[in-house]
């Protein structure tokens, strides 16, 4: 199955892609933008096998953008907050052959393609929510053109990177579906349901849950410029979803505002709210559901799986606080460091195979070896099953805090943090100590009117967690850094707050 499959399923006059303030486009409107921009495209001498970087405002245009450039040529969204140097590098790293921006854009992108001799291509956006046609010159004579299939790559991410040189993870066509429809059925996503994504559009998370996961339903996507705690509400009443999918920091921005829209929320009643991306903390997952009168599904995902690897499940079915769900797509196993697989209870790395999971890092065998040991996908995570087959993360194997022999996984001091009336966020994190080797630190931002003292709630943590695993400092910040997409940076704090 193709992207290109859930727009022609679906009913042609029904809204795929809508916005703010903008006429709507159907399925029709899709499918006919997809047909131009691949004659586009393959006019230029840009085929199946060539890589696009795309780089444009989170909104509608993105979402259409990237739905008819996957279906002709391999589509690289990149972050159009990144500087003229980091465009370079990643443009150079994926050996890009063509760059898409807005025809009156100004990105630094612009300039690290001319430096690069790629070529641009100007889009020109419509009337109406996404549509848009292409302009450029032509590039040469495409020799692999027409639609992707199933195995063949339709997308390009890079990871993370945060502590070494980020990795290029190639998404077929079959990934992205594979997991959308996991999605579209875990959260029985039908034609009259309608998302309001305030994901950016450059990560997995807002692509797949988001656009495609929706587009599998047959429903509506309602593309917003990106994540505004201030304007959530009117753009909740403006477009009246069912739904809206967010990282945990997103979740609480919005909660701290929730109060002030008690009638904006029970005049646009949400089916569900999903929650993926990293650990939604349990205090936060009952403070959503009791705000809002619906069911929060939290989902545990990652990039290398086209997102989704499990997911709770929808009333009547079990949604357990502090878990991230069962199996939602691919097959989730916790592995030892020798290569079993361990029962329920036994704690160890979460492991996953299935048709979502990339078949492996680009030009990279060193980490593929590493990462794709034992005939699984090696996630990094640190967790175990219940009797249910539902997963608990402990960890981020490199986040794990080893004091002096004794192991501590952070999440577990965030958590206990995060149960003071006073905190609002919370994140624990490795400092060094020069005779245990790392220290348990902290930072926390407070809640607006709110007091504590460090000995408060190191003394709060105390009646909590052993004594080893109490903050040993704890830092209050107006902010905690947070990447791009909104998650907060465990790794590398110490040397962002000169601690290191």
């Amino acid at each position: 199955m193709t992207i290109f499959d859930f727009i022609t399923r679906a009913d042609p006059a029904n809204v795929a892609i809508a916005a703010p303030e903008r006429e709507p486009l159907t399925y029709e409107d899709l499918a006919m933008l997809v047909g131009k921009t691949l004659q586009s495209l393959n006019g230029t001498g840009l085929g199946r096998s060539d890589k696009v970087a795309i780089v444009l405002p989170n909104g509608p245009l993105m979402a259409a953008a990237f739905v008819a450039v996957s279906a002709a040529c391999i589509a690289a969204p990149l972050n159009p907050a990144f500087r003229e140097d980091e465009f370079r590098f990643y443009m150079e790293d994926l050996s890009i052959k063509a760059l898409i921006v807005e025809n009156d854009s100004t990105s630094p992108a612009i300039a690290a393609a001319a430096s690069l001799g790629i070529p641009l291509i100007d889009l020109v956006p419509h009337e109406r929510a996404g549509d848009f046609s292409l302009y450029s010159v032509t590039c040469g004579k495409t020799h692999d053109g027409g639609f992707l299939d199933t195995n063949e790559t339709a997308l390009v991410l890079h990871t993370s990177g945060t502590t070494s040189k980020p990795k290029i993870v190639p998404l077929t066509q079959g990934n992205l579906t594979a997991s959308a429809n996991s999605i579209a059925t875990t959260l029985r996503l039908i034609s009259a349901d309608r998302c309001l994504n305030i994901m950016p559009l450059f990560h997995i998370h807002g692509l797949v849950a988001a656009v495609l996961a929706t587009l599998s339903g047959g429903g509506s996507v309602f593309c917003t410029p990106g994540f505004n705690a201030l304007k959530f509400f009117g753009w909740l009443e403006e477009s009246k979803p069912t739904w809206y999918t967010a990282v945990p920091t997103m979740h609480q921005a919005i909660l701290s505002r929730a109060e002030r829209n008690v009638i904006v929320i029970k005049t646009n009643p949400l089916r569900l709210i999903r929650s993926s991306s990293a650990s939604l903390p349990v205090p936060v997952f009952n403070q959503l559901e009791a705000a809002f009168g619906c069911p929060v599904i939290e989902a545990y995902a990652m990039t290398e799986n086209a997102h989704q690897m499990t997911s709770n499940q929808l009333p009547p079915d079990k949604r357990k606080a502090g878990f991230v769900g069962c199996a939602a797509g691919p097959k989730v196993a916790i592995m030892s460091p020798t290569g079993k697989i361990l029962k329920a209870g036994k704690e160890g790395e979460v492991v996953t195979r299935g048709p979502n999971v990339t078949k492996g890092y680009e030009n990279n065998p060193e980490a593929n070896k590493a990462a794709f040991a034992h005939g699984w996908f090696h996630t990094g995570d640190q967790g175990f099953m219940d009797e249910d087959g539902y997963l608990k993360i402990t960890g981020r194997l490199k986040e794990i805090i080893n004091r002096g022999g004794e192991k501590i996984s952070p999440m577990e001091i965030d958590e206990a943090l995060l149960d003071h009336a006073a905190v609002q966020q919370a994140l624990a994190f490795a400092i060094p100590h020069d005779k245990l080797g790392e220290d348990v630190a902290a930072v926390v931002v407070l809640r607006e009117g709110a007091a504590a003292t460090e000995r408060e709630l190191r003394d709060f943590v105390n009646k909590k967690l052993a004594a080893f695993k109490v903050p040993n400092k704890i830092y209050f910040l107006s902010e905690i850094p947070k990447g791009a997409t909104g998650k907060l940076q465990r790794i590398g704090l110490a040397e962002k707050l000169g601690l290191a």
